[in-house]
């Protein structure tokens, strides 16, 4: 409830509960929680303080900090002013999401019981597709290679009905050269996999998600404290997928495209060097000034590829650079794109569903930092400044067809846990994404 509700909404306690609230001294602050005993010492009601709605500051998933906060049962939302009610079904189904794979579970959690009037069967899809994805991040790389990454493609396609292809080996080599240069050193074999799915006439929707497994950073290889989170790099795949799980699951009338470059950046006798200069599936060249940054080559691939269809969306996302969460924190991703109405309806989509995002500038001039003595451009700038932007613009020389097209730069990650947002990993721009296209491509 509501601070401003709080007086009519105690007066309408039976005594006993109303007595007890006032011992206990609630006051509906954001996620404070009182339990409410009935006349025989049961629970009976939960109170739980959602602040002022309207305060800045509020955190519209707030109530996804119920399930780990109440005893096992059943539980529904009362309606009240200020409270969303199909978001606080999404926001505790959200909240309560638990990686099991390693260990056994918590003890049973409590239930949510729809409220009436909202669509429940959108609002699981969304948040099992949400889980999905996360449960790829969280998995150690060990039990997350290429193969596995592939296999949770197939997976997402044998539910959907979409086709899977997959390109490695010697035409991998030949057909996406950078991606098989950024995994050759690692004894798990890298590869692209291509999912279709939708109508062939309908608008032209391509997801491309870094699929990096697990980055030691290559021969320019990170501390080892560097390295400590290098299993959610592949988490641009991650929310492709479950971007692309939520799209195909609602039934959205697009001709939906799936990319993702997956790989292992190994250290090895195989191993790409600094100073080396690899051709790309477009032809441009290559310089390899840090190994480091290998997620931007994997993906020029995967955007060459993209574009060759010149599709009338075309969405990357990836865990490309720490510039963007020194810029921005963990919590807000970036994003970039040339188009002004885009941008704006990726924001407002973004803020529509609780999914936050900033626009970065693609600021053209930064590209000359990016030049190449030797080949037609660099990997990285080799300066300390606009990593993020430089990123981006790397990115773009490789979908020049493509009009329309955003890149994210997330995290991945929620380094502690909020309402909603368990610790651990996270797909971030999954559902802004998803509900930009329901807005734009609506169920046939």
């Amino acid at each position: 409830m509501s601070s401003a509700l709080w007086p009519d909404r105690l007066a309408a306690l039976p005594a006993g509960q109303a007595a007890y609230a006032r011992a206990v001294d609630f006051q509906p602050k954001p996620g404070r929680i009182a339990l409410l005993p009935g006349a025989d010492g049961s629970l009976a009601a939960v109170l739980f303080g959602l602040g002022d709605p309207k305060a800045g500051a509020a955190d519209r998933l707030i109530a996804g900090k119920l399930p780990g906060a109440l005893p096992p049962g059943a539980y529904r939302f009362a309606p009240a002013e200020g409270l969303d009610l199909a978001e606080a079904s999404l926001a505790w189904l959200l909240g309560n999401y638990r990686f099991t794979r390693y260990r056994e579970a918590d003890a049973p959690r409590p239930a949510l019981v729809a409220p009436d009037g909202v669509a429940d069967e959108a609002i699981l899809r969304i948040a099992q597709a949400v889980g999905r994805g996360r449960d790829l991040i969280n998995t150690p790389a060990n039990d997350c290679g290429p193969a596995e990454i592939e296999a949770a493609i197939r997976a997402l396609a044998e539910r959907h009905g979409a086709t899977v292809a997959v390109t490695e080996g010697a035409d991998l080599a030949r057909e996406f050269p950078l991606v098989h240069t950024v995994g050759a050193a690692s004894p798990r074999a890298p590869r692209l996999v291509d999912l279709r799915w939708g109508r062939a006439d309908a608008p032209r929707v391509t997801l491309v998600g870094k699929g990096v497994a697990f980055d030691t950073g290559g021969l320019d290889i990170k501390p080892s404290s560097g390295m400590l989170l290098m299993k959610k790099d592949m988490g641009g795949s991650a929310a492709a997928i479950a971007a692309a799980d939520m799209v195909m699951g609602e039934g959205l009338d697009v001709a939906l495209r799936l990319i993702v470059p997956a790989v292992e950046n190994a250290v090895g006798g195989d191993a790409f060097r600094p100073g080396d200069v690899i051709r790309s599936r477009s032809g441009l060249t290559v310089e390899i000034g840090n190994t480091d940054a290998e997620g931007r080559l994997i993906l020029a691939d995967a955007l060459a590829l993209a574009d060759a269809e010149a599709p009338e969306l075309l969405i990357d996302f990836a865990t490309l650079t720490g510039a963007a969460r020194v810029a921005l924190g963990p919590d807000l991703p970036a994003f970039f794109t040339e188009d002004e109405d885009l941008a704006q309806a990726v924001a407002q989509a973004g803020l529509a569903v609780a999914d936050p995002v900033w626009r970065l500038p693609l600021h053209g001039p930064y590209a000359r930092l990016l030049e190449s003595k030797v080949a037609d451009l660099n990997n990285v700038s080799g300066g300390p400044f606009a990593g993020a932007i430089t990123a981006a613009l790397f990115l773009r020389r490789f979908a020049p067809a493509t009009r329309r097209h955003v890149h994210f730069d997330l995290y991945g990650w929620n380094p502690s846990t909020k309402p909603g947002r368990p610790e651990g990993g996270e797909v971030q721009t999954a559902r802004l994404v998803h509900a930009l296209l329901r807005a734009r491509y609506p169920k046939a």
